[in-house]
């Protein structure tokens, strides 16, 4: 139901979500390019995003398809360490990866243990929603948290309500550890220190509800020969950490003070670490094997079939950009130029700008692999610059694989919001990102909250930016207003 101040004076609602919100709004973003009387960095809608009914339901229904394409994924790989399954499947997975690593994340102690919360990062098309990344280590929680609560103040019911990013999150957290009130820490390394601010919030916020978490530095860990400890200025003694939530990438673990304390009391059990110290469930190569054709009797044994053409219609056509020579026989799987079916990158290389609507992205375990970083967009680039990244991913195969997505056209839709300069309302026709958060609880899955960013139509790679309006998801009735196709390319 919409708010009365905000369909009687949107500006009001936008500038009372504004003063509200703490400055830099949990997440600095791009602030010299955000007006500064704005305290977010984005643009202030003055309602919700709205999904219609069917959308809602759908998202709904995804939740427990992810969590089976994780759980999948992880008996699939160890499978294959086994020699239950093809060897090749570990070999992508593993490639790139130090010793220490691979150990790590292959440890009985770890087997069954899956990522807490889930985003996977959807566009709305014409078609519905399609799949862009799959987070398990995502931010944004809690600065979507924040601006819950401020249009819940307004009166708005939202998708998992004005808390559910947040008091679910603790729900969560005590189902992984077995208890109903464990202390966690939210570690939040350098590399992650853009996200500090929203943890920081989080962990605030759950401990003003009786909740004991705490955002923590690395180097604040304290340690026995029990395990971890926090030493909180407003408690008298040490507390027992249970559960430490990992804000940080695995990447850089070697940078991480006291990362090897973490990694010997997980082993020990003396703490649950979430998301799961296991690099090989982090790569987006996993999107190119729910493709491969040699694997589809195993997708629809273990996920079902209505969960597996559920993910079919969503996740883009995959590929591993594998530099190793294809038989002349021989062709990559379902990839074209034209109509015309290829077994060779340098086919793809020559495309036309028109034949080459395909994103290049690192597959993990890099600082290039989030966040939007190293990704390319084919006909967004000169055919020669084209080239030159695609031979740039076959030559770094051994040290960073990289994988090949088939590109999907946004639809636009139409956003209010306050444009802090004109001061008064303006509409725009941007390209929406909708983030669904899922929290795992045991085996049962909820949608605990649902972030929209809308981008402008220019942009081709959908991220939070400061001319992008960024809001929670409310259910409604009706479709949201579909202006019509992105412009061709």
């Amino acid at each position: 139901m919409p708010s009365s101040l905000a369909a009687a004076d949107p500006r009001a609602a936008c500038l009372q979500i504004n003063e509200r919100s703490p400055r830099g709004g949990l997440f600095e973003g791009d602030r010299p390019r955000v007006h500064p009387d704005s305290n977010l960095p984005w643009r202030i809608s003055p309602e919700p995003f709205g999904l219609s009914a069917a959308q809602t339901a759908f998202l709904d229904a995804l939740g427990p398809a992810i969590h089976g394409f994780y759980r999948a994924s992880n008996l699939l790989y160890q499978q294959s360490v086994r020699g239950l399954a093809p060897a090749w499947i570990h070999g992508y997975l593993d490639q790139g990866k130090p010793a220490e690593i691979v150990e790590l994340g292959r440890m009985n102690r770890f087997r069954s243990h899956l990522p807490l919360v889930m985003r996977p990062d959807l566009v709305l098309t014409g078609e519905g929603f399609r799949l862009v990344e799959l987070d398990s280590v995502p931010g944004g929680m809690g600065f979507t948290a924040q601006v819950c609560e401020r249009y819940a103040e307004l009166g708005f019911d939202l998708i998992g309500g004005a808390r559910g990013l947040v008091d679910d999150l603790y729900a969560a957290i005590a189902a992984t550890a077995g208890a109903p009130q464990p202390v966690a820490a939210i570690v939040v390394s350098d590399e992650s220190a853009a996200y500090r601010a929203e943890m920081d919030w989080l962990a605030r916020s759950l401990r003003a509800a009786g909740r004991p978490v705490f955002c923590l530095h690395p180097r604040d860990l304290h340690f026995d020969e029990r395990g971890l400890s926090v030493h909180p200025e407003e408690a008298g003694e040490p507390l027992r950490i249970d559960v430490v939530y990992r804000f940080f990438e695995l990447f850089d673990l070697k940078n991480i003070p006291k990362a090897e304390l973490i990694v010997y009391f997980a082993k020990r059990n003396a703490v649950r670490v979430t998301p799961p110290l296991k690099a090989q469930l982090e790569e987006k190569m996993w999107l190119a094997l729910f493709w491969h054709p040699m694997l589809q009797d195993y997708w629809r044994h273990e996920l079902g079939e209505t969960a597996q053409a559920l993910l079919r219609a969503l996740i883009p056509r995959t590929w591993i950009v594998d530099p190793r020579p294809v038989p002349p026989h021989a062709l990559i799987p379902d990839l074209q130029v034209d109509g015309h079916p290829i077994g060779s990158w340098d086919a793809l290389a020559a495309a036309g700008k028109r034949q080459r609507e395909f994103v290049l992205k690192p597959s993990g375990f890099s600082d290039l692999a989030y966040e939007s970083r190293g990704v390319s967009v084919g006909h967004d680039l000169p055919e020669e610059e084209w080239a030159a990244r695609l031979q740039e991913a076959q030559e770094q195969f051994d040290r960073q694989p990289y994988v090949l997505q088939e590109y999907r056209s946004a639809s636009r839709v139409a956003v209010r919001y306050y444009d802090f300069a004109a001061d008064r309302i303006e509409t725009m026709h941007g390209r929406a990102l909708v983030r669904p958060y899922y929290y795992l609880h045991g085996d049962a899955v909820r949608l605990a909250g649902v972030q929209a960013v809308v981008c402008p139509p220019d942009k081709k790679v959908l991220h939070g930016m400061a001319d992008a309006v960024l809001a929670p998801c409310s259910a409604r009735a009706t479709q949201p207003p579909i202006c019509g196709p992105s412009p061709p390319p």
